[in-house]
């Protein structure tokens, strides 16, 4: 089962791999064009955002290789692919205004998480730039010192 946090949003699945790899600079949320099995299954929990991101065809938005397992009760199950394209739900604005940004050198588009808000599917996207390897190493150092100083100076 997905957790439920206080607010009313529901969390059905992070990519806690995309802070690692990216510099996350914008964040923004999206609904999604779901079919009834995909919903149920995402309520369950069983999805997986991992290597998942956005492109832009035709003026739209499409978030792709994110696997929704299939609802193990609904019937036609099998015919559903559980990596297909699915359109994302945003303002014309904000797809121009997120194409440029892509367009330029270095951005991606990504989702970092899925969740139920009032009842209905959303993501959330981020605007991110790759990490270099060195600076994947600098934040593990970094992050190994903030642990260190906090183990030491630690308050008994």
């Amino acid at each position: 089962m997905a957790k439920k946090t206080n607010s009313g949003i529901k969390i059905v699945c992070q990519n806690r791999k995309a802070r690692h790899l990216y510099h996350i600079d914008d964040t923004i949320e999206a609904g999604m064009v779901l079919l009834g099995p995909e919903v149920k299954s995402l309520r369950e929990g069983r999805a997986n955002l991992t290597d998942s991101y956005v492109v832009f065809k035709g003026g739209e938005a499409w978030l792709q290789n994110v696997h929704i397992t299939p609802y193990k009760f609904c019937s036609y199950h099998s015919n559903l692919d559980p990596t297909r394209p699915r359109k994302l739900l945003l303002h014309k604005r904000e797809i121009k205004r997120l194409t440029g940004k892509v367009q330029e050198r270095g951005y991606t588009l990504i989702p970092l998480k899925i969740y139920f808000k009032n009842g209905k599917a959303k993501v959330e996207l981020a605007l991110a730039r790759g990490k270099k390897q060195y600076d994947k190493r600098e934040a593990v150092k970094k992050r190994d010192l903030e642990r260190e100083f906090g183990k030491r100076f630690k308050i008994r």
